[in-house]
């Protein structure tokens, strides 16, 4: 079966880290762009086929999402099982995972993917029945981000958190009612950070398994952020601690 992906970007990126995976390329025909036609010399470098297409074939096949007039039809990215997460845990030497409790926005998933591959996040962990799934969108959207962090749905949130503990792993809750700060929160050690849905917030089974419950200080009257922004501000407030122990 194969997957969609759409976009120059992402097309791009997959030609760059691995070229095996496009089968072949939908291109809009009369398109003229000069990014485009920079991706398309390296589609054919690496001798994978072009087929030219009508804008309402690639409206179609992208739901009509932006596409950028050029559709790649690839080999599925790798999905990872719950199986796997002990064995990534065994290889991490301070493991700096993300739980993305809820996120049903395709847009909101893709952003907090990229952010989470970008400030060093080792594993992504999302629950089965309450996510996006990893669709053509989210993988537009994560910008080749999604190709190079393990995802890992599943089937109970709470009982994979309780393991994740066992295994030394602190894990810090998000939610606008907190007390402290994530400046006051201490992301050096072996951690996973958890940002719960767009509307309600992490699930109270989520909250109680939590070690540390934090919020993002705000000014004025904005309540709260939106989560991929909010995502994005713990995991840089993570990556820039875990720096500064390196450094020492």
């Amino acid at each position: 079966m194969s997957q969609i992906v759409f976009g120059i970007h992402p097309i791009q990126n997959i030609l760059e880290n691995s070229p095996q995976r496009i089968k072949t390329v939908l291109v809009l025909k009369g398109y003229h762009n000069i990014r485009l036609q920079h991706l398309l010399q390296l589609i054919k470098k690496n001798k994978i086929s072009i087929n030219l297409a009508h804008r309402k074939t690639l409206d179609h096949q992208s739901e009509g999402a932006v596409h950028q007039g050029i559709i790649a039809y690839t080999t599925p990215i790798r999905q990872f099982q719950e199986d796997d997460l002990l064995i990534l845990l065994s290889k991490l030497p301070n493991p700096f995972l993300l739980i993305l409790d809820g996120i049903t926005d395709p847009h909101n998933l893709g952003a907090c993917i990229r952010s989470a591959y970008a400030a060093g996040a080792d594993v992504i962990l999302l629950p089965k029945n309450h996510s996006a799934k990893l669709n053509s969108t989210v993988i537009k959207v994560a910008s080749g981000s999604a190709e190079h962090i393990p995802l890992i749905y599943v089937t109970n949130l709470a009982r994979t958190i309780r393991i994740l503990k066992k295994h030394n792993i602190w894990i810090i809750g998000t939610t606008e009612k907190a007390n402290h700060t994530l400046y006051q929160s201490n992301m050096q050690g072996p951690i996973a950070l958890v940002m719960g849905a767009e509307d309600k917030g992490i699930r109270r089974l989520t909250y109680e398994h939590c070690n540390e419950i934090i919020r993002i200080p705000m000014y004025g009257s904005v309540s709260s952020l939106n989560v991929s922004v909010a995502t994005g501000i713990c995991l840089y407030e993570a990556m820039r601690q875990r720096i500064l122990t390196q450094i020492k």
